[in-house]
């Protein structure tokens, strides 16, 4: 059976899910019908209440976890929740201070991210990470040396002064003289620019048969731009700030999901995979639980936003990590405001890049 929508549930049935739904995220327990016929709830009957809240659970949008408790939103019910009934609240005057207040010192990029992340993370009493792709930088020399006949060790050095060293097995031995030409090649090719900037040179050139390369450097030189030509994109900046706000008295009586959050919160490359999905998307992005696969877990919810540098160009993601019970209402326009000051204050001349 299909999950119902918004329209389909009646005026009654939607205040009682509304009520049950801001219940449990703004203490995490099950919402019993006792409490909706109390006080600021729903006129109705706790017998009514209950035949309400049945019907809400074996349309999929609400559970029991015990027989005699009360209900608690799934995952296809919080998504209903979030997107049709959910009413924002923007960040106040004293918040986006604090958002604000660790960029406008200038300082580097890092250090603006840290800062940016951590008032995140206690603003909205969640893991907060920032990622932006590192910064690749010019280069001035690549050169191989052997280790043995059919290895080689080759050297990157950047205008940074950066040194990267990659071990290249080799297909058969190379010459000595093959190294030195490849690494000279290579060397007046990559110069003063990037490293896709010379992958890209140097594979054309290649190709077009203008490189007056024999055919023993020719495989050298791509064997040696291969082990460097996805590692920028693979390697991004990422920062993540307030894993210990997700240890809260709710969290605690589920020990095995917090435990498996905080491991999942150490894959970095996993991590930056799930808001890398943001940044394709190009805006604000929601997973609750198991829509995404890396937290599905730990019943976990991660709300993502890219942020754009002086151009409108994307160049990084700002999030939100935490239970499924987040304060989606405070926490999403809060995590866009916050990809909206990295914006305009990332890049500035205040900023060092180094």
């Amino acid at each position: 059976m299909s999950s119902p929508t918004l329209p389909d549930l009646t005026e009654r049935a939607r205040e009682i899910f509304r009520l049950v739904v801001e219940g449990y995220i703004a203490n995490g327990q099950p919402v019993g019908s006792k409490a909706l016929a109390g006080p600021g709830g729903v006129n109705l009957s706790p017998a009514s209440i209950r035949s309400v809240l049945q019907e809400l659970q074996d349309a999929g949008l609400l559970a029991a976890p015990h027989i005699s408790a009360g209900r608690m939103p799934t995952d296809i019910g919080l998504r209903m929740f979030v997107d049709g009934i959910m009413q924002v609240a923007e960040p106040s005057a004293a918040e986006r201070a604090q958002i604000e207040r660790g960029l406008v010192s200038g300082g580097t990029i890092e250090s603006a991210l840290a800062a940016a992340s951590s008032a995140l993370s206690e603003l909205s009493a969640g893991a907060a990470v920032v990622m932006v792709p590192r910064r690749e930088p010019r280069l001035t020399q690549l050169s191989f040396v052997a280790l043995s006949p059919v290895r080689a060790l080759a050297v990157l050095v950047g205008e940074d002064g950066g040194i990267e060293n990659r071990v290249i097995d080799l297909p058969e031995p190379v010459s000595a003289s093959a190294l030195e030409e490849a690494g000279n090649y290579l060397t007046s090719r990559l110069m003063g620019r990037t490293l896709a900037e010379a992958v890209a040179l140097v594979r054309s050139e290649i190709a077009g048969g203008r490189s007056a390369l024999d055919a023993a450097s020719s495989d050298l030189v791509q064997r040696g731009l291969a082990v460097w030509s996805t590692d920028a994109a693979q390697r991004p900046v990422l920062v993540v700030r307030g894993q210990a706000n997700l240890l809260d008295d709710a969290a605690l009586q589920d020990i095995e999901r917090v435990r498996q959050l905080l491991d999942e919160l150490e894959s970095t490359e996993a991590i930056a995979s799930v808001l890398d999905a943001a940044r394709l998307a190009q805006a604000t992005r929601i997973f609750i639980g198991s829509e995404n696969r890396l937290f599905s877990l730990s019943g976990s919810a991660v709300i993502a936003s890219p942020w754009r540098d002086g151009d409108g160009k994307i160049v990084g993601v700002v999030g939100v990590i935490g239970p499924t019970r987040l304060n989606y209402a405070r926490v999403v326009p809060m995590v866009d405001f916050t990809a909206q000051t990295l914006g305009r204050f990332i890049g500035q001349d205040g900023f060092s890049r180094k």
